[in-house]
Formats: structure tokens, C-alpha cells, sequence
């Protein structure tokens, strides 16, 4: 019986981009799935369709990440219709662009809540039962631009996804002595509905000629991409590695220089 029999996953921003592939990739492999959205209750609903059709168990649940409360009782749900949660990944963001001249104190509010709260929220709702049952996997999705890429306009976000960084491996520290794993994946520039936003067709492929010529791959990244190492992260052999980043951004070369 594969090793996979039995996972369930909840994983946070789950009704697109990279969320939604990563909730592909878990269920492919036999996890029944969790989606958690805010107010994409249409894909949502049919991410878990398809995950359905193929003989696969899926829920949707809306939860805004920065309510502790809401969280607790998406896990509960989770749990009670899907099975003990093994499998957590933190993907719900907010990306938002400003420099010290237009930085906007809500705005950077709102972006750290989501950011960085709901990962300590959704960690603290899981913990308990994977330290009863000395199991889990936790991944959480930060970025290269809190490892520090020179992109222009990313400091504040770069700020909470840094932040994801150092509680990934404060928990890995904490959390391991239970058998929970706890690693981040850190993506480049990916193609998703939050990248493209309101750009024109004309904007988008000057965007993605300029960071694929920053890439040594020379494209950017597909939400598959940053699934793979998700999948890989999440899955029973990989009990050995925590408290690790791993970057998955196609050979990025324009990170800030250390002296």
C-alpha cells in the first residue's frame, strides 16, 4: 500500500496559482485535500470536483488566514470530514508593491497578517494532533525576494516572506523532537494570476522576457514548478530533511550582493 494512504492535507490559498497545483499534486499522490480560500469559492469548488472525479476525497473551506479563530475551525472541519491532518502548507499571501517614498502602513498591516500570522495560526492548529500522533509535514511557501533578489517595489513583502524564512526553521527546531518536519520552499518569479494581475499582454511579455533573462534557465517559473518541490517536501520518505529553504527559481541571478 503506498505511503501515501491516509495523508491529508490542508493547504491555505488553495483555489489557484500555486496553491491550486500544489493541492493537484498531493491528491495525484493519494493525500485527500483541504482547499482553503477567502472569496474564490467558484475554484475552490472545483479544484475538489476534479480531485473527486478522480476517485480522490477534497473539501473547500473559506478561511481568511488572519483570523486565528477561523483557522482553528478549518482545521477542525478538515479533521472531522477528511481524517487527522498530516500535511500542512502554508501558500496564502498577499503580495503588495511599495517603496519607502509610497509604503502605506495598512496595506503593509494586512500584507504581514496573512503573510505571517496565518502561518503561525495554521501551525498552532495542526501541532497538536501531529505531536499525538509523532507526525507530520509542514511546508511553507516564502520567496527568493525574502532571501533577497533586487527586484524593485518588494521590500515589505520580501520583509514577511524573510520572516516565513525564520519561523520555518524556529519551528523545524521546535516541532521535530514529535517527527514533524517543518521546510519552506522559496519561488521565483511564477506565472499566476497574482503576478500577471492587470498587466496587458504587451506588459506581461516584456515583465517576463526582463526576469527569464535574470533566470540561468532562461523562463520563468509554471505553478508545476514550485508543486514538484512541494509534493517532494510533503511526502513520507522526506522525514529526514526540516529547518531547510529551498529555493526554486530557476537559477536566479540577481540577488543582492553580501559584502
Amino acid at each position: 500500500m503506498s505511503e501515501w494512504h491516509g495523508q491529508v492535507a490542508v493547504v491555505t490559498g488553495g483555489a489557484r496559482g500555486i496553491g491550486r497545483a500544489s493541492a493537484q499534486w498531493l491528491a495525484r499522490r493519494g493525500a485527500a485535500v483541504c482547499v482553503n480560500y477567502v472569496a474564490r469559492a467558484d475554484a475552490a469548488e472545483a479544484l475538489c470536483r476534479e480531485v473527486i472525479s478522480h476517485g480522490g476525497r477534497a473539501i473547500a473551506h473559506q478561511a481568511d488566514m488572519s483570523d486565528a479563530k477561523a483557522v482553528e475551525a478549518m482545521i477542525a472541519r478538515a479533521e472531522a470530514d477528511l481524517g487527522p491532518v498530516t500535511i500542512l502548507v502554508n501558500n496564502a499571501g498577499i503580495a503588495e508593491q511599495a517603496t519607502l517614498d509610497t509604503f502605506d502602513p495598512e496595506s503593509f498591516s494586512r500584507m504581514r497578517a496573512v503573510n505571517v500570522d496565518g502561518v503561525i495560526f495554521a501551525t498552532r492548529a495542526v501541532m497538536a494532533g501531529m505531536r499525538a500522533r509523532r507526525y507530520g509535514r509542514i511546508v511553507n511557501i516564502s520567496s527568493v525576494a525574502g532571501i533577497g533578489t533586487a527586484m524593485p517595489g518588494n521590500a515589505f513583502y520580501a520583509a514577511t516572506k524573510a520572516a516565513v524564512i525564520i519561523l520555518t526553521r524556529r519551528f523545524a527546531m521546535e516541532l521535530g523532537p514529535a517527527g514533524i518536519t517543518v521546510n519552506a520552499v522559496a519561488p521565483g518569479y511564477v506565472r499566476t494570476d497574482m503576478t500577471e494581475g492587470t498587466r496587458t499582454p504587451e506588459e506581461w511579455a516584456r515583465a517576463k522576457e526582463r526576469i527569464s533573462a535574470r533566470a540561468m534557465t532562461g523562463r520563468i517559473g509554471e505553478p508545476d514548478d514550485i508543486a514538484n518541490a512541494v509534493a517532494f517536501l510533503a511526502a513520507p520518505e522526506s522525514g529526514w530533511i526540516s529547518g531547510q529553504v529551498l529555493a526554486v527559481d530557476g537559477g536566479r541571478m540577481d540577488y543582492l550582493p553580501h559584502s
